[in-house]
């Protein structure tokens, strides 16, 4: 949180950490919790804002501590279920996704981790470039402040599923878990955060020892190892047997549900054969499938299942007793799957 000016990153600050830096510029702890308030609560980009704050100790904040907000640089609504997708241009000129879903259950925002990703998943949009940069953990909330303010509407649920992988960003990724969740801040309960991971399985194993009870998201799309690593990489490096016994291992000691999102691609995982495999592996696991049609992405060739074998693909994993759903298209019209905004941007800037 130190930057090169030696200024603190402080809304990546705890509470109790600003307490102690408040300490140290001889500040009471009364004055950081009215601090942390006008961050968290009012989401405010400047200490100029913090109106019942002295000017003197305005000028102090402004002189130990920065602000790291983000700026709408593009945002798309659809037009058929109101989903928004905003491009946010950073502090540093870099960028990044974030969407917000509609539901019955209230407003859920899909945040991003990294600037890229570097994991090089073969239907990921994300991956196109790499990755530039870790997010801090303020970089991420302010994704979810930024939209708040914009919609003028409550975010009730996170999910951790945008540009970059959050558990290679662990630290930052835990930090953002724990600020978001903070009854004096935002008071998203962390139960409504869900972390998607393409399978980095030492911290999975991390993750779990927490306790934070967080719904883990596994990105499998494959239900052997020959297809997973045409797919993902990562999977080169922890299998699907590795990468099983992890999610096991969560599951039994937080007894909490994982999800497994598998990606349909015609042609490659999508057969009978491949449902009967899958159904098999995951047979008795407290689990659910969520299976998603494959978002068309130029660069990538890949293209989505037929409807009729999403049904099928369905059918052999209830018959199985598996827990399954077809992820609904939201945001068609507007290119809402990760990447593809900043990929345009980049593009159009060069």
């Amino acid at each position: 949180m130190e930057q090169k000016n030696q200024k603190i990153d402080i809304v990546s600050l705890r509470s109790d950490e600003l307490r102690e830096r408040f300490a140290q510029i001889g500040e009471p702890r009364y004055r950081a919790d009215q601090v942390y308030r006008w961050l968290h609560v009012q989401r405010v980009s400047e200490f100029s804002a913090m109106s019942n704050i002295s000017k003197v100790l305005r000028e102090k904040l402004d002189n130990s501590f920065v602000i790291f907000s983000c700026a709408i640089e593009k945002k798309h609504v659809s037009c058929y279920d109101g989903t928004v997708k905003y491009l946010f241009r950073l502090h540093d000129g870099e960028y990044v996704e974030t969407v917000v879903m509609r539901y019955k259950y209230g407003l859920s925002v899909c945040v991003s981790s990294q600037v890229g990703c570097n994991m090089g998943c073969a239907f990921c949009a994300s991956a196109i470039g790499g990755c530039v940069r870790d997010l801090t953990a303020s970089e991420i909330l302010w994704q979810v402040y930024a939209a708040g303010l914009d919609l003028g509407e409550r975010i009730s649920h996170v999910v951790m599923m945008g540009m970059g992988e959050p558990l290679v960003n662990y630290e930052n990724a835990l930090r953002f878990i724990r600020q978001v969740s903070d009854p004096n801040g935002q008071n998203i309960g962390v139960r409504n955060i869900s972390l998607s991971t393409c399978g980095i399985v030492p911290k999975i194993y991390e993750l779990t020892e927490t306790g934070l009870p967080v719904t883990l998201s596994i990105s499998l799309h494959a239900p052997n190892d020959a297809i997973r690593s045409k797919l993902m990489p990562v999977n080169k490096r922890w299998n699907i047997d590795e990468l099983l016994r992890a999610v096991k291992d969560h599951t039994e000691k937080t007894g909490r549900r994982v999800s497994f999102e598998y990606t349909l691609i015609r042609g490659m995982n999508d057969s009978e054969e491949n449902a009967g495999e899958l159904a098999a592996r995951l047979c008795g696991m407290l689990c659910h499938v969520n299976l998603i049609p494959v978002n068309k992405v130029g660069e990538t060739g890949l293209s989505a299942t037929e409807t009729q074998n999403v049904r099928r693909f369905a059918d052999v994993l209830t018959r199985a007793h598996i827990n399954v759903t077809v992820r609904r298209t939201l945001g068609a019209d507007i290119n809402a799957s990760c990447g593809q905004l900043r990929k345009n941007k980049k593009e159009n800037d060069s």
